[in-house]
This record gives structure tokens, sequence and C-alpha cells, in this order.
């Protein structure tokens, strides 16, 4: 009987492309993963993949050349664009944890020549002037309400007090502020970041998506060189977002539940017979119905009553889902799009929403200067909206609201509601997601009561927090 072998292909000894294609030829070969490695070279690798993703169209052979790439001093309007991807991971500069110079910002493009490019230079240096003069009015009144510890040190004093002064700061930081990110994604996905790049109507995204290209054909140079800007998105998005369907905008909820699947509760149980007996769903879900509520309730319990705090609900718990009309800060939106498991529509960054103040910002005697700061901001949105809505977005600071449509089932439920409603999340997420489970908890109460979430109401949150929203 063979021996188990359980090694790795390292990317210091194979290049990305190499790699991929010794796991592609083990569907055929009979060989070991090492054999097969040490007869390919780069260029026999390159005529692979010429021949079977690029020729064929066998796409997924490019799901095993994975790249690690780092973007630095991006806008946060192109970081949303970078992030699109559901299969890809991120991990980028916090606004919760750093602070930000007076110049870290991005000026459009579009703007260079145009008689709204000193404003914009104006009003963002005004943003982040305000935002460096509020630091110490903020921090000074958390220190008087945050005694430092026995034997804690200066620095790990400020360490533990930072994230609270900051993020109430990090309201007036605009979408123009820079920040870093790096990405993790195999070279699937990065030829599909690179086609909507060059396809975004932004022209730094599609700069930044031309020299994504470049990098990336230095190690996987025949699995995006043929990526390119996709006329359909192109075509689509100007169809769509030319601004003449002239709809009416009627005031709703800042979280509405507006579509569930009402058997939800049902279905999950049904599942969860299904995945251990021997019958059709049907019948499953026939039985379901037919049993009591305190029967229901015990069966709920089977499935998720020995919950940890740290483990998944079975995949089972995804056949249910759930569709929200939601309006939150900009700065509980970065948060919120890190959930990839959702589908997510968020609509352009406007200051027409209106805007949040943090209670502390109002305490510590800086209320008027941040209104004037914002509302600088949202004079000069509206010059430019006029000549581009698109380029507009990167004046509109953090704290303005924005809105966004999401689809998500009950097990991603589990992980956002749970994640962001922690002690260390920050309040603005925390108030989203006491909203999302007090919606869902309403309409499937069986489930939910097994969502471990910290005593605390969206109400007191936002009683807790904030002055205005």
């Amino acid at each position: 009987m063979p021996k188990r072998d359980i090694y790795l292909l390292s990317p210091r000894a194979l290049s990305p492309e190499t790699i991929a294609v010794a796991f592609a030829k083990t569907s055929r070969s009979p060989e070991s993963f090492r054999e097969i490695a040490a007869e390919l070279s780069d260029e026999s690798s390159a005529k692979f993949h010429e021949k079977w993703v690029v020729g064929y169209g066998h796409a997924s052979v490019a799901e095993h050349a994975v790249l690690h790439i780092a973007f630095e001093n991006v806008s946060r309007v192109a970081i949303e664009a970078i992030e699109g991807n559901r299969l890809a991971s991120y991990t980028e500069k916090s606004t919760r944890y750093q602070k930000w110079g007076p110049d870290d910002f991005t000026i459009p493009p579009e703007l260079d020549g145009h008689p709204l490019r000193h404003e914009f230079a104006e009003t963002a240096r005004l943003l982040f002037s305000t935002y460096a003069e509020s630091l110490n009015p903020v921090r000074t009144l958390i220190v008087e309400r945050t005694p430092r510890r026995e034997n804690e040190s200066h620095d790990a004093y400020d360490r533990r007090i930072r994230s609270q002064y900051v993020d109430r700061c990090r309201f007036l930081l605009p979408a123009a502020a820079n920040a870093n990110v790096g990405m993790t994604a195999n070279a699937r996905v990065i030829e599909n970041t690179i086609r909507k790049m060059l396809s975004h109507p932004l022209e730094e995204v599609r700069q930044i998506g031309e020299t994504l290209k470049e990098v990336a054909k230095g190690e996987t140079p025949t699995l995006v060189k043929y990526a390119d800007a996709n006329e359909y998105v192109m075509e689509t998005i100007k169809a769509l977002g030319n601004g003449d369907w002239r709809l009416e905008n009627s005031s709703s909820d800042w979280c509405s539940l507006i579509d569930y699947d009402k058997d939800g509760e049902k279905k999950i149980l049904a599942a969860a017979l299904y995945r251990f007996d021997e019958i059709p769903y049907a019948d499953a879900l026939a039985y379901v119905k037919s049993l009591k509520k305190n029967e229901r309730e015990e069966l709920a319990e089977k499935l998720l009553g020995k919950l940890g705090k740290y483990d998944v609900p079975l995949r089972e718990s995804e056949y249910s889902s759930y569709t929200f009309d939601l309006v939150m800060d900009q700065g509980a939106y970065a948060e919120f799009k890190r959930h990839r498991m959702m589908t997510q529509t968020p609509q352009r960054l406007t200051t027409r929403l209106g805007f949040t103040t943090p209670l502390l910002i109002t305490e510590a005697g800086f209320g008027s200067r941040y209104e004037a700061a914002m509302e600088s901001a949202a004079a000069l949105y509206e010059k430019l909206h006029a000549f581009n809505p698109d380029v507009a977005q990167y004046i509109v600071p953090n704290g303005f609201n924005r809105r966004v449509l999401a689809q998500f089932n009950l097990r991603e439920a589990f992980a956002f509601c749970q994640l962001r409603s922690a002690s260390n999340a920050h309040f603005s997420i925390r108030r989203v997601a006491q909203k999302i489970y007090e919606e869902i908890s309403n309409v499937h109460p069986l489930l939910t009561k097994y969502m471990n979430l910290r005593e605390e109401t969206w109400q007191s949150v936002e009683e807790n927090y904030f002055s205005k929203i």
C-alpha cells in the first residue's frame, strides 16, 4: 500500500505558474507532484497555460497560482474596487489604530487642469487639519474617563485608549484618504480584478489596474496577459449610471428587512435532517412542517444548542436568506464590506444622506468645528457632482451616510452579528449588527436565539455614542 505523503510545493523553489501546472497535470498523470514539477520549466508551463487555460478555457487551473500584492498610497475609493472580489484575502491600513498626516490623500486625476482642483485640495486639507486638531481634545476627554492601570506604561496606555479617540475623529477623513492594502489571491481572481479595474469609471482605479497587470505578469506572465477592459461592464455602467431614471426617493427606515424566506427556519431544519437521513428533501420538509412548536424547538436545540464561542453553524444554516436595505455611515460600511460572503450593492458615496456626529466630539467642545468641516465637504461635493458623480465621492468623509443593499444567509448572519457586536468592534458597526440581529430575530426567533451577542441594543449604541445620526 502506498505511503501517505503531504508536502509543500514551495513558491521559493517554483514559480506560481509552474505550481499551477504541477497540480493540473495530476488529473491525467500517475506521477507524484514532485516528479511532475521536476519535469517542468517556466517555458513549458507557459505553453501549457497558453493551450489549456487560454486556448481551451480551463481557467480553474489558474487558481493554483497564488500572488501576494501590496498596494500603497491608494485612495479609499480605489480600495473599494481592489477589494471587490469575494475570493481573495485583504488586510488594510486601519483608520482605528493609525493617524493620518495633512497630505495623505489622493487628488483625482480627472481634476488635473480643472478649476475645481485647487478647491478640492484646500477642502481635503481642511478635513485633515480638522481631524488632526480634534485628536487632542477627544483624547483628553478619554484620559479623564479612562484612568491608567497600575504599573501600565505610557506606551501601553496610549495603545489601549488610542482606538477610543481615533474612532471618533476618523469620521472626518474623506474617501480620498490614502491607505495601504495587502491582497492575496489566485491568478484567476487577479485576472478578474484587472478586468474590472480597467473597466472602472475612475482614472485612478484604471491606472492601478494597469500597474497591477504589469506586476502580476512578473509572476504569472501567461495567466494575466490577456486581461483587458471589459466592454460589457463599461457599456452597462454607462447605460445604467447616466442618472436619467427620475425615480422618486421615498423615506425609509435606516435598516429595512425587505425580503426573507418565511419558511426559512423550517427549510434549515429539513436540510439538517436530509443530511443525516436517507429521504428526499421534500419529505424532510413536510415532516418538519408537521411538527409541533416544541418539537421544532427540540430539533433546533440539537442543531445549534452546542455552539461554542468560536464555532460556526453547520452549512445547512445557509438555506434561509435575508435581504436588507441599509443606511450606515461610510466608516461602518468600510467594515461591513469585508463580509464578502454577502451579496452587497452599495450606492455611490454621497453627502446627500446627511452625516453622523460622535457624542465625544460634541462633549469635547469640538462639535461646531466638526460640523463646519463636514458642511464644507458637502458644498464641494455638489460642485464635483455636477462635473462627475464618481469623482465627487473622493471628498465625502467617513461620517456621511451611505446606502447599501445586502443579501446573506443565516450562517453569515451568525458570523456578522456576533463578530460586529463584540465589545472591541467600532460602535458604528455594532449599531448595524444589533439592528440586523433584531430584525432577523423578529421573523426567525427559533434559530437566532442561539446567536451569542453582548448585552447591548442598537438604541443604546445611538444614545451612548452619537449626538447626531
